[in-house]
């Protein structure tokens, strides 16, 4: 064999590798990632605050104290009010403050299905439902208390300056309450922050 064919042959090989290599990579890549040691990517609310801010309000209630020791009081999750300017789940938000609640085996909650047939039969949603209501709808679950919250946000980003970057924060406080259906008194009224602040360069944002 030649030495131009072998250097033919070896060019040959190189091209046909660097364009396999070359598709994969432009491929899809599915990677599994914790999503509580997950990167930040916005400013915006994302799974590390819905962990995070659930699991604060829980040791704030559990710490309240409440409930009163050697009972296991019935609970009527019956909503968490978005007042933000942004789509929040605030599905996912309530379920997950109520799974971490109900696992340390001292609350029960009534099953949310049951509390969305009712409102669908009282023609009713959870954003417009007054305290009132709210309370009969947790007398007919059989439900001793009721937990309800809000979340609120604010931003502000920062003016026209002579700098490279741009400075935004965005603002949640998340409002958890407690009450007791019988007497109609709070028991507990519990708030979480968070502020975070993102940096991006002025060309661009």
């Amino acid at each position: 064999m030649s030495t131009r064919h072998t250097l033919s042959t070896a060019l040959l090989l190189t091209a046909s590798l660097s364009l396999f290599s070359g598709c994969a990579m432009f491929r899809q890549s599915i990677d599994e990632v914790d999503p509580l040691s997950a990167s930040k990517i916005t400013a915006s609310f994302d799974q590390h605050d819905l962990n995070s801010m659930a699991e604060q309000i829980m040791d704030d209630i559990l710490q309240h104290p409440f409930p009163p020791e050697g009972t296991t009081p019935i609970m009527a999750p019956l909503g968490i009010i978005n007042n933000t300017k942004t789509h929040l789940d605030m599905n996912a938000l309530e379920n997950t403050i109520t799974t971490k609640l109900l696992n340390t085996g001292r609350m029960q909650f009534i099953n949310t299905a049951r509390r969305d047939d009712i409102l669908k039969e009282q023609g009713f949603q959870i954003s417009n439902c007054t305290e009132n209501t709210k309370v009969q709808i947790g007398k007919q679950m059989g439900a001793r208390y009721m937990l309800t919250g809000s979340i609120t946000q604010l931003g502000a980003t920062s003016g026209k300056q002579a700098r490279v970057s741009k400075k935004k924060d965005i603002y949640y406080q998340l409002t958890m309450e407690i009450t007791d259906i019988e007497t109609g008194l709070i028991v507990l009224r519990k708030q979480r922050d968070r502020l975070r602040r993102a940096r991006k360069p002025l060309i661009g944002w």
